[in-house]
């Protein structure tokens, strides 16, 4: 099963960058098994909009079945991998 991760930021977002890190970390360990799209709302607000985001950052794990969890605010890796390993099954 495919697993995606989209990162809803926008660059003035200093939380954001704080997210950045913890994904950086949890793209490197799980590779090629899960696929991490970067979603700039200020450049993209139409799939901002479809998701209904209304804070920054927000993350969505999503499988081949649709939307399995959504975080809101910096989420530390283990709440992350949680959905993950959840999305895989």
């Amino acid at each position: 099963m495919s697993v995606r991760l989209k990162d809803f930021y926008a660059d003035w977002c200093g939380p954001c960058k704080q997210q950045d890190s913890i994904l950086e970390e949890i793209v490197s360990e799980w590779g090629d098994g899960l696929e991490l799209e970067k979603v700039d709302v200020d450049e993209k607000q139409d799939v901002a909009n479809e998701y209904s985001v209304r804070s920054l950052p927000t993350l969505v794990v999503e499988n081949d079945d649709g939307v399995v969890d959504r975080f809101v605010g910096v989420t530390q890796r283990e709440e992350i991998e949680a959905a993950l390993r959840q999305a895989e099954a």
